[in-house]
């Protein structure tokens, strides 16, 4: 009976245990970007995979959806209002709220780098007043955009290309660059480009070559412009809020877990990145290179659009940006 007892009383303390540690347990929602099958949604989910796995019983995420949930341009302002925990969303996508999170699309520099050089620190104290945002990863990086085009380019005389037949789509991320450079810009979110180019309202598209096939849009743009430029800005961040209340483990496992996804990420999206743009081609692609004067000039002034439109929103911050962003 003594022996019974003692069992049913170590049962009893065992299950209170359990109840409190899932008691205990956090659950942050989270949405991304694109859709699920799209290759930036899928490097997010892994990366909830990774974090569900270290954080049992102390932090885990619920993936609420995609575009289908919130739209894009509307997810940074979900966050900061604390509609949803955490957005999977480039910082191009609200600008509107920290226009200083164009530098991480201006960056000439690796986010290891901008971790080791008090960048990241910088950008975290930026995000965190003016997003109400906690900056987890920057992630997917280590490539860029290209501009896709409907029908064969035409090379200018310097080696670039004749920009003024082009009605291309754009995000605001990159529309000033664009405008620079002679195209006429129509800025649409990512649903609506499928039928605006089945349509002809647009006959050239940008976007990274990683998850560009998952939307069918190489069935139109059989040409894709190279240099690519830019670097991919998709970010992991929180609602700072959320982020503050909870407890030191929850915050390390996080933190630890999105480190590491941001370096696996970088160097498995240049490999998916080439293994993608080599099927586009051997599907019928083909591949228009700027040349000489007309590339390098291409460059500049995708870079300095960047930073010019930093200096007209804030400036306060853009000296300091510079320096650790830009070699």
């Amino acid at each position: 009976m003594r022996t019974a007892l003692r069992l049913a009383l170590a049962c009893g303390l065992l299950a209170l245990s359990v109840g409190a540690s899932r008691a205990d347990e956090v659950t942050l929602n989270a949405a991304h970007f694109t859709p699920a099958q799209n290759s930036f949604a899928q490097s997010f989910l892994k990366f909830v995979d990774k974090l569900n796995a270290a954080g049992k019983g102390v932090v885990q995420i619920k993936v609420r959806g995609g575009p289908e949930v919130i739209p894009p341009g509307q997810l940074g302002l979900a966050q900061k209002n604390g509609l949803i925990d955490m957005i999977n969303a480039p910082a191009g996508q609200y600008l509107e709220i920290v226009p200083e999170g164009e530098a991480f699309s201006a960056s000439t520099k690796l986010p290891q780098e901008i971790r080791e050089n008090g960048g990241w620190d910088l950008m975290q104290k930026i995000f965190g007043e003016k997003g109400n945002a906690h900056l987890l990863a920057h992630v997917d990086a280590g490539t860029g955009f290209n501009i896709f085009t409907v029908d064969e380019p035409t090379r200018s005389e310097d080696g670039s290309m004749e920009w003024s037949s082009l009605k291309i789509r754009s995000s605001p991320l990159y529309r000033q660059f664009f405008e620079t450079l002679g195209m006429t810009v129509i800025v649409l979110p990512p649903g609506e480009v499928y039928t605006s180019l089945e349509r002809g309202v647009i006959n050239a598209n940008a976007y990274p070559v990683f998850g560009y096939k998952s939307f069918g849009w190489d069935k139109f743009t059989k040409w894709r412009v190279d240099p690519s430029f830019f670097q991919t800005d998709v970010l992991i961040s929180m609602n700072k809020s959320k982020w503050d209340s909870l407890s030191p483990e929850a915050q390390k496992i996080l933190t630890d877990v999105a480190i590491a996804h941001e370096q696996e990420s970088l160097e498995a999206i240049r490999t998916e990145n080439q293994r993608q743009a080599d099927e586009m081609v051997a599907e019928g692609q083909k591949v228009f290179e700027l040349e000489g004067k007309g590339r390098e000039e291409f460059l500049a002034k995708a870079a300095k659009a960047s930073w010019d439109r930093m200096e007209t929103r804030d400036p306060t911050y853009v000296p300091e940006l510079r320096k650790h962003f830009q070699n």
